[in-house]
């Protein structure tokens, strides 16, 4: 069987490093990094695999040097639907059906109306905050 990107097949664990794990099929060996061992964060990866494990594993790339890309995770995920989620705009909008325009002008002016009125708040509050220092520092 030719070894083609795309193809899921089962090969045996040969070898593990740090960073992957070296897995047989079809008699040629290929590497499966860390990062496709599994879905979550894999920190050791003995912790998931050990040698002569047999594991489902999905091509990723063959090169021209013929080095072999492997992934578990992705020969275990079922793929996800690339179908683009709908969403009904009207049922999620609380102001559906508003359009007199007069909504987000109230919203606008409120907002700004408090914001600027924390605005000053927090600037008393510094000039309050830094004549105390000056005070405290000229009497040590």
């Amino acid at each position: 069987m030719s070894l083609k990107a795309g193809t899921i097949t089962d090969g045996v664990v040969v070898n593990i490093t740090k960073f992957g794990a070296f897995v047989e099929v079809d008699g040629k060996t290929g590497l499966v990094h860390i990062s496709e061992v599994a879905d979550n964060y894999v920190k050791d990866i003995r912790e998931h695999l050990k040698e002569q494990d047999k594991v489902k594993v999905k091509v990723l790339s063959v090169d021209d040097n013929g080095k072999i890309s492997l992934s578990i995770k992705q020969a275990s995920t079922p793929k996800k639907s690339s179908r683009p989620v709908e969403i009904d705009w009207k049922k999620n909008n609380k102001n559906a059906g508003k359009n007199n325009g007069g909504d987000f002008e109230d919203i606008l002016s409120k907002f700004l109306k408090e914001s600027e009125e924390r605005f000053q708040d927090l600037k008393k509050h510094q000039d309050f905050k830094g004549r105390g220092n000056k005070k405290n520092s000229l009497t040590r």
